[in-house]
């Protein structure tokens, strides 16, 4: 059976105006500018495979796309060019070497769309994903950023990201009252259209840029953390690496983090302790913890010892734990805090800390810390609230304590 021309790919060479072999020659400068040496040989050739209907293997794909995207001024897709790979049986996991931005541009339009979504949602969430690539590379990331070209010639303003910061307030603040469903498709289109053609537009100064990828980084970590909340864990898995990578851009390193943290909190919760050690340290590491708020500082312990509890370090997991609790008690008032930390306090390091010590195999002491968590939280946390009284219940019942558990339950 012959193949069938990739009629997507022509028509978007076509419009780019530039011969098969011009194309290729700037695949390769691309190529070259993401250290892919396999695409330094690419010729007019490969090209002309590629529009017959050959599909080029992923690096390929991702380098063509980001050139078409320099050329045309606009973000193109894998789908965008017919060689999207949302129909493979298993969706490849996120890397950490592709191009930030078209990334973000990818993954929203698989998120919006409902069947490519559903593909991607029951894909397994991938513990290679989680290798971290080295301290070098991140501390790079600022510089990659920089070397990436604006595809537009809009002008981003300090007003720009006043919106867009004032946007994920509004959405953070829903996620914590409702729930990971409760209006996420909006802040995915957001994320896909308005902030990412933002980010592919021009700065002024580097402040405008780093605060306006600092704003979407936050974003980002909103889709991550609510596909997380509703069970989507291979999709939250890649929100959570852009969510990175775009913090480390921003050389927000407290933000980088606090994504780094939600990451542990997920390997925690799918039963992946090393995992989730590893990557809590990374989120302690120098700069992240060192210039977080206090707030911060110990919902990032926290989650430490959470990940320390369920690998069965028990010393180590207790000394954390009373790091966390110092740290959060030399927050005050007058800090000057990120808003992503509004809802950590006494009563949200006391529901940690009781789930360390559950896993820890001290129920009496969990029960007692959720217990501590219900009384100290705010009337504006209920959906929390209800989380905290179904765990309460859970280790009430693991004592034998039935009736109290029904109580807690009810």
């Amino acid at each position: 059976m012959g193949r069938t021309r990739n009629v997507k790919l022509a028509a978007a060479i076509a419009a780019l105006g530039l011969s098969q072999s011009r194309l290729a020659a700037r695949v390769r400068a691309v190529a070259q500018e993401h250290g892919v040496e396999e695409l330094v040989g690419v010729g007019q050739s490969h090209i002309a495979k590629w529009v017959s209907g050959v599909v080029p293997a992923s690096p390929a794909a991702r380098i063509l796309a980001e050139t078409l995207s320099r050329g045309l001024g606009r973000i193109v897709t894998l789908a965008d060019i017919g060689l999207a790979t949302d129909t493979d049986p298993q969706p490849q996991p996120p890397a950490w070497s592709d191009d930030t931005l078209t990334t973000l541009v990818t993954l929203g339009s698989t998120d919006m769309d409902i069947d490519r979504r559903q593909l991607l949602a029951t894909s397994v969430y991938s513990v290679a994903a989680l290798a971290l690539p080295e301290e070098q590379w991140f501390e790079q990331a600022v510089e990659r950023a920089h070397a990436r070209r604006p595809l537009s010639n809009y002008l981003v303003t300090s007003q720009d990201v006043e919106d867009v910061r004032e946007m994920a307030a509004i959405f953070s603040r829903r996620d914590q009252k409702r729930g990971g469903r409760a209006g996420r498709i909006a802040l995915v289109a957001y994320l896909r259209t308005d902030v990412a053609e933002l980010l592919s537009g021009r700065f002024p100064t580097e402040e405008i840029r780093r605060s306006m990828t600092s704003a979407a980084a936050e974003l980002a970590y909103l889709a991550g953390w609510t596909a997380f909340d509703g069970g989507e864990h291979s999709l939250a898995q890649r929100w959570l690496t852009i969510a990175t990578k775009l913090a480390e851009e921003a050389a927000d390193a407290p933000l980088a983090g606090h994504v780094l943290r939600a990451m542990a909190h997920q390997a925690v919760d799918l039963g992946k302790p090393q995992e989730a050690v590893r990557l809590a340290e990374a989120s302690l590491s120098s700069r992240r913890y060192a210039q977080a708020c206090w707030r911060e500082r110990s919902l990032l312990g926290v989650v430490h010892a959470r990940g320390l509890a369920a690998a069965g370090e028990k010393k180590a997991a207790v000394a954390a734990l009373l790091q966390a609790e110092r740290d959060l008690g030399r927050a005050s008032a007058g800090d000057d805090e990120p808003t992503r930390v509004f809802f950590f306090a006494e009563a949200s390091l006391a529901h940690e800390t009781a789930a360390a010590l559950r896993d820890l195999g001290d129920v009496q002491g969990a029960e007692k810390q959720f217990s501590h968590s219900v009384r100290t939280r705010r009337a504006q946390f209920a959906r929390t609230h209800s989380v905290t009284l179904g765990y309460l219940g859970a280790v009430q019942a693991q004592q034998g304590h039935l009736d109290l558990a029904c109580d807690t339950w009810g």
